[in-house]
């Protein structure tokens, strides 16, 4: 079996897709569809940028997805038998999804689109940051967290958990963390407090447009961010995919549960190497391949 990885927002890069779009008639038909389905050249953006816009949340989560899915489908002109479980960094689960066979591409791009749009709408009413915080044993981050007020938003992997909370919060946060000998304590790039109760707002919204949108069972185990478990039933899926916005990502607990069901040899699909970095801190024993570029598809 092989653990099917997707990536996440912030992996976004101009030019991504380019070489494919021109080899591959699948990759083409996807970034077309994408096209239609949000009314501007999607495409364009994602080959030739500028890159401000395509870092936007509202552009890029549709550009990842897009990207991904575009990288799935010419892998599997060249391996149509799949056998395994899928699972995508956030924004990933969606592509995941789609790969399963659970959502219909068309439906996760113009979720996504809407999705970004809600989570810049909340973090415009409520505003807050994030901290990257390496080094620290995830006990040790949760007692910061209780101290600055913050919350936990993602455990990567080992030695690697992201919080949120307000500036001031996240600003204490740091310097508690570096008072309790973390190697890094990083304030991220990003324009709010994601994956985290400052997101309620935009789930609330993102619901009442999944409940418009079909959900089938997948084909294949995905499993989801916000527990780190399987998940079959369409309507857990649904209100999984509203959980994750305002929830924690349990992206390394997702990884040892593919790992302890055999898995070893991984394939990460989309933009950027960030799975690959974060499953070389869980199990450095796997094997991580990307799908990003034509060479990657040709040397598979």
């Amino acid at each position: 079996m092989v653990g099917y990885l997707f990536a996440g927002q912030g992996s976004q890069n101009v030019g991504m897709g380019k070489d494919l779009y021109a080899a591959y008639p699948a990759a083409k038909v996807i970034f077309d569809k994408a096209d239609q389905v949000l009314g501007f050249s999607l495409s364009t953006l994602c080959f030739e940028g500028p890159q401000e816009e395509l870092t936007k949340t509202n552009n890029c989560q549709p550009a990842i997805v897009t990207m991904s899915i575009a990288c799935w489908e010419v892998y599997k002109t060249k391996h149509p038998e799949i056998d395994g479980y899928m699972a995508g960094l956030s924004l990933g689960e969606y592509s995941a999804l789609v790969a399963s066979g659970a959502l219909k591409f068309e439906d996760a791009v113009y979720l996504v689109r809407r999705r970004g749009v809600f989570m810049e709408e909340a973090a415009l009413r409520k505003p807050g940051k994030m901290l990257s915080i390496i080094g620290l044993e995830l006990n040790i981050v949760k007692e910061i967290c209780v101290l600055s007020n913050s919350e936990i938003a993602n455990i990567n992997c080992p030695g690697q958990v992201v919080i949120s909370g307000t500036a001031q919060h996240i600003e204490d946060a740091q310097k508690i963390a570096k008072e309790k000998g973390a190697k890094l304590a990083v304030i991220l790039d990003v324009s709010g407090a994601f994956h985290s109760s400052f997101m309620q707002e935009a789930g609330v919204k993102l619901s009442a447009e999944l409940e418009k949108i079909k959900i089938t069972q997948p084909e294949f185990p995905v499993v989801s961010n916000c527990n780190a478990k399987v998940t079959l039933n369409p309507d857990e899926i649904r209100q999984n995919l509203v959980k994750q916005v305002a929830e924690s990502v349990l992206w390394e607990d997702s990884m040892r549960l593919m790992l302890g069901e055999g898995i070893k040899s991984f394939i990460e699909f989309g933009p950027g190497k960030v799975l690959k970095g974060l499953m070389r801190r869980i199990d450095s024993s796997a094997q991580v391949v990307n799908v990003e570029k034509k060479s990657d598809i040709d040397g598979i």
